[in-house]
């Protein structure tokens, strides 16, 4: 029977390294996931022959005769490339680097992960094969810390121009539990969905957006052009201006003469709250003033509770403990103020809290889905009830979603009328002023 040698990660992070027994390069990749160790590399040593050399560029060889690996394959193929990426081109830089690149970088990856190639000889392949400059130095730039004896997900840690923090955290528990493949499947499904919802969100208020400059437009060209000239005739006729109009020349008067200044106060004061918002108090005042505004609120409160249902289904369906599963959800919360109370809540777990019981003290989750949890940790099935929480609020986002945007896209709409009217108004009010002093 073939023999394979591997090096691979154990859950705690150490380098293991041995021999297996195995009739085909990918049970030998099952049996390893067996021992609870994540593969680096695997080379088929020729059934007991010469051992196989030293890795090359992150690929093993086989010296046997009886066949080539599939390290070997992908490395003969990419000879001609492999060269050029150990040429001296100097430290990969991530400038230019950023979260749109995120995408479909995963999507490579878990393809290649998905047809059993370990991670290490994927993020390999992929700093050679893919088209895309910018994803293939990404590529080099994670294998070069993946080479160096660091984890994906740390790699991914030291790219957090690219990779969020959700995502880091989501890669290590799929490292924890040997997962790799789904926790990768299921980041891909779920950043597909999220850009879905970004076309969404722009084809929606592409139309509002559209009409609002076209209001700018006929704002200033009635301040700057029309306007003017109607009060000169006005005036020489010694007629008087209709209200609606001596509002708007008001108006317009006023943001001739004081337009700079308002625009560098408001500057300034967007400055000042983005200095504020940086800090860590400052931050937290504005992630709980942003949970009580009406109806963005909700929507944001019910995409973090959506966050973490999926969250801690997917690490406690993989065997991963209950303190490190809060851990690590703990770290993908995005708003600051749901983030402290749940950290607060998994120090009560720890104590000896239910965590249906821990989350209701946090004042932020809602009851039907503390009753869904308390149902789940009866049964002993609380995996299932997260489930059906997640499927519950992902159709609920996408309904608040909709009602947000049409919210918005009927405000914008009413104000760009009502304005663009008053304006008609003004307009056609000083016209026929005009008119009748023409007639006297």
């Amino acid at each position: 029977m073939p023999k394979f040698q591997y090096s691979a990660r154990d859950t705690g992070g150490t380098l293991v390294k041995g021999m297996i027994d195995a009739p085909t390069r990918k049970e030998a990749l099952r049996q390893i996931g067996l021992k609870r160790l994540r593969p680096v590399s695997v080379s088929d040593s020729g059934g007991g022959g010469a051992a196989p050399s030293a890795p090359s560029a992150g690929f093993t060889r086989a010296e046997s005769g009886g066949g080539a690996s599939f390290s070997k394959r992908v490395a003969d193929k990419f000879a001609g490339r492999q060269k050029t990426f150990a040429s001296p081109e100097g430290p990969v830089s991530a400038s230019g680097l950023g979260r749109r690149h995120r995408l479909p970088f995963l999507r490579s990856l878990a393809d290649l992960v998905s047809s059993g190639m370990p991670v290490g000889d994927a993020v390999r392949l992929l700093s050679v094969r893919l088209k895309d400059p910018a994803l293939r130095r990404l590529a080099r730039l994670l294998w070069e810390k993946v080479s160096g004896g660091k984890s994906i997900s740390e790699a991914m840690a030291d790219t957090s121009e690219v990779f969020d923090r959700s995502t880091i955290y989501l890669v290590e528990s799929g490292e924890a539990t040997g997962n790799l493949k789904e926790i990768l499947n299921r980041l891909v499904v779920y950043f597909e969905e999220q850009k879905e919802l970004k076309n969404k969100i722009v084809a929606a208020l592409a139309y509002p957006i559209l009409l609002l400059f076209v209001a700018c437009g006929v704002v200033l060209f009635s301040v700057f052009f029309l306007l003017p000239r109607l009060e000169g005739m006005l005036t020489a006729l010694g007629g008087q201006m209709p209200t609606s109009t001596r509002m708007l020349v008001t108006g317009a008067d006023f943001l001739v003469q004081y337009g700079l200044l308002i625009l560098g106060g408001i500057a300034l004061a967007l400055l000042g709250w983005w200095q504020w918002i940086r800090t860590e108090s400052g931050s937290l005042t504005w992630d709980k003033i942003c949970l009580r505004i009406p109806v963005f609120g909700k929507f944001l409160l019910t995409s973090d509770v959506l966050q973490i249902s999926q969250t801690m289904s997917v690490l406690l369906e993989n065997g991963v403990t209950t303190i490190e599963t809060l851990r690590m959800t703990e770290n993908v919360i995005n708003n600051g103020a749901i983030r402290l109370s749940f950290g607060e809540a998994r120090q009560k777990v720890a104590e000896g809290w239910s965590i249906s019981a821990a989350l209701q003290s946090t004042g932020y989750i809602p009851q039907i889905v503390l009753d869904m949890l308390a149902v789940g940790e009866d049964t002993g099935n609380i995996v299932y009830s997260l489930k059906q929480i997640a499927d519950m609020y992902k159709k609920d986002l996408a309904r608040r979603l909709q009602a947000f945007i049409g919210i918005l896209s009927v405000g914008v709409l009413m104000g760009v009328f009502l304005f663009v009217g008053f304006i008609a108004l003004a307009i056609i009010s000083a016209v026929f002023t005009m008119s009748t002093s023409f007639g006297r």
